[in-house]
């Protein structure tokens, strides 16, 4: 490995470490006093957001393929997680951890066979066709969710549709290093040579394929593999919330994850991560700043939307990609040249 990938290497782990660092003084010194739970849970959620749509983007911005059912892969690695962490637990008494890890792995192993599933006949579409079949599959996954009485299943308690009694062990320590991990893995997958073909499929499918890709086997790891990252982010919610309810991973569930990635820049891994726990956060910290404003605050969100749209369609970061080190190179560059002057 050359010795500038190195540094570049090393100067992100510095940041990730900062950034945890940074967390634990805000959370753990109860530096918020009474408002250190509520700020806790927007960290949790945005975190959980930053993975899915994060997954999302590697249809969308670098497979180049609209999904409009990605709820629907997050809410298989919910119900499957919470089930069998909740059938562990009546049986064998697990620490914390143990049980996280357990979650997080049958959440994303079972959405990701899902996935592999769907798309294999699905990703033989593309465009609207393909769209279409995403949000029917979402919404069947969400109905049959509705209606197979997983209570009586694993023995839980119930209210309604809903089902309760999860083990909350998602801390936002186990779920920033999950973050951080899965972004790492799907880093690296763009950068690998099947990212690569993923982005030459996206280019130019013809010419991709007259080349010696294999379109559809590439698709179809992709989906898999964007499968899996939205069950982890799923495992990781149902173990924080405690109780699932089908109707939270709808349409709107979907095209909010979509609206993101769009937002965020799509085909830009740093976008997503950025706008992902802003936009995940924003509607409650709207109503909590201003009280008044909290009939409103999914008006005052859509508004704002609306208005990024407007001045900035190709989103946030738009196809590039924020580097740590790059922004210090030339941090240090400026400097060096009014030295000179």
């Amino acid at each position: 490995m050359p010795a500038k990938m190195k540094k570049n290497y090393l100067i992100c782990i510095i940041g990730v470490v900062i950034g945890y660092l940074l967390l634990s003084l805000v959370f753990d010194t109860g530096i918020l006093g009474t408002r250190s739970a509520y700020f806790n849970g927007l960290a949790v959620i945005g975190m959980f957001y930053t993975i899915v749509v994060c997954s999302l983007n590697l249809l969308t911005g670098y497979m180049g393929e609209f999904s409009l059912g990605h709820a629907g892969f997050m809410s298989i690695g919910a119900y499957a997680s919470a089930i069998v962490t909740t059938l562990i637990g009546q049986k064998v008494e697990l620490s914390g951890i143990v049980i996280y890890l357990i979650a997080i792995l049958v959440g994303g192993i079972a959405a990701g066979i899902i996935g592999f599933l769907v798309g294999i006949p699905a990703l033989r579409l593309s465009g609207d066709y393909l769209c279409i079949v995403t949000v029917a599959v979402a919404e069947i996954v969400r109905v049959v969710l509705s209606n197979v009485g997983i209570p009586a299943i694993t023995g839980a308690a119930t209210f309604g549709k809903s089902f309760s009694g999860i083990a909350k062990v998602s801390d936002y320590h186990y779920v920033y290093i999950t973050m951080v991990v899965c972004i790492f893995i799907m880093y690296c997958y763009i950068r690998s040579r099947y990212g690569r073909a993923l982005i030459a499929i996206r280019e130019d499918r013809i010419a991709a394929e007259s080349s010696g890709i294999n379109v559809t086997r590439t698709k179809v790891l992709t989906f898999t593999i964007s499968a899996f990252f939205a069950g982890v982010g799923g495992a990781v919610y149902a173990h924080y919330i405690t109780t699932l309810v089908p109707t939270y991973f709808n349409f709107s569930k979907s095209s909010e994850f979509l609206a993101i990635v769009i937002l965020g820049g799509s085909g830009s891994m740093t976008g997503s991560i950025v706008a992902s726990p802003i936009l995940a956060a924003l509607p409650q910290m709207i109503s909590y700043v201003v009280p008044a404003f909290a009939s409103y605050r999914m008006l005052i969100y859509a508004v704002i939307l609306v208005i990024v749209m407007i001045f900035k369609p190709s989103g946030l970061f738009g196809t590039r990609e924020f580097s740590l080190p790059k922004l210090l190179e030339r941090i240090s560059g400026s400097r060096k040249k009014a030295d000179a002057r």
